[in-house]
């Protein structure tokens, strides 16, 4: 096996693959990158059992064949090479690789017991761009549960119908829903399909740049397909939660408030409320001003206000602050979001409209 191929190209393909190499396992092949070429292409493979990764790129082959190594190691290896060819040839267990004066020599794994990539029959597919996709998975994929025992909460729900793409997730303290309309004319019905949130933001984000990504699903993975990038993971299972019932009918209360205020004012507030969590918001319809205010376990206190325009009764209400970070650290260009309340007792539902509409649902802590 010789080939010569960019730095840069060699760079950029091990940063994609490099997500699939099991962090943890006993087994030493998965933490390797199986590296085939052949026909002026060199074909990179990494595998966990759980995610599968092949990215392609253009080279000069010499010699085909195939060999495996390991990844970290090739990575920190290539990110310091200066930008010129890399020629890598194999000899017995070992593989040199050389670029201008610089010269590895390392060992090779058995290509024989690394994963075979995993094959697959499309029963649905989509195709999105990159880019919206990107965004609309950066506002939703934290809000997924962690619970092992509720693997249906583990994933971000996706649903196309009649052009309009839209995001669910749930981790039942909160509800985050992310939708925007593009161009699916090519979509026949609908597509519906419960993906793993950590799979579904590594592959946007391999797939950053590219004007766009096919989404498609089997009986038991997911696919992504990004130019010259293909992703398989598990689909997750069962009947996704009825979200919408978990959505209030209507309010009472409408509250326009400034992000970039209200990001500041619960930063500063959130100094003393850092052992329990909470922080009261209390509304004044009369005054159009929102006070943020939290007390500490040992009795410190915090208070500050800020102006606001509401819409309907006075009154408090407490939210856990991390999950309001969660929803304003999101938000990107937004410079106004509205919470709504059916009242001070229920959940509050924070909005936004744009080119991609958001609703971020909390449920209250008690006070």
């Amino acid at each position: 096996m010789k080939f010569t191929v960019s730095q840069a190209s060699l760079t950029s393909a091990l940063a994609t693959v490099m997500k699939g190499v099991a962090g943890t396992s006993t087994l030493p092949i998965l933490a390797g990158v199986l590296i085939r070429a052949e026909d002026g292409v060199i074909e990179f493979q990494t595998s966990n059992y759980t995610i599968a990764i092949r990215h392609r790129v253009a080279a000069r082959v010499d010699e085909p064949g195939a060999m495996v190594v390991p990844c970290k190691m090739l990575s920190n290896i290539t990110k310091t090479l200066p930008d010129a060819p890399v020629s890598f040839e194999t000899e017995d267990r070992q593989v040199k690789i050389a670029c201008e004066k610089s010269s590895f020599r390392l060992n090779t794994l058995d290509v024989g017991d690394f994963p075979e990539f995993p094959s697959y029959a499309l029963v649905n597919s989509v195709e999105l761009p990159a880019d919206v996709l990107s965004e609309m998975v950066a506002r939703v994929w934290r809000v997924t549960s962690t619970d092992k025992n509720r693997p249906v909460l583990n994933g971000v729900f996706m649903t196309v119908e009649n052009n309009t793409v839209r995001l669910v997730a749930t981790d039942s303290y909160r509800l985050a829903v992310c939708d925007t309309h593009v161009e699916t004319s090519s979509l026949e019905g609908s597509f519906e399909l419960n993906v793993p949130s950590e799979a579904l933001n590594d592959a946007v984000q391999i797939a950053g740049g590219q004007g766009s990504i096919l989404v498609g699903a089997t009986d038991t993975q997911v696919v992504f397909v990004a130019d010259n990038t293909t992703y398989v993971a598990r689909r997750i299972e069962g009947t996704y939660p009825n979200y919408k019932a978990l959505l209030p009918p209507s309010c009472t209360t409408t509250v326009k408030i400034d992000v970039e205020a209200l990001n500041a004012a619960l930063k500063r507030v959130a100094v003393i409320a850092q052992n329990n969590s909470a922080v009261k918001f209390a509304i004044d319809a009369d005054l159009g001003t929102l006070s943020l205010s939290a007390i500490s376990n040992d009795q410190d206190a915090a208070n500050e206000s800020i102006d606001i325009e509401v819409e309907g009764e006075t009154g408090v209400i407490a939210f856990n602050y991390h999950y309001i970070f969660g929803c304003l650290n999101v938000l990107g260009r937004e410079k106004e979001i509205t919470l709504e309340l059916q009242s001070y007792q229920q959940a509050g539902v924070f909005k936004c409209a744009d080119a991609i509409n958001y609703l971020y649902l909390v449920m209250p802590v008690r006070i």
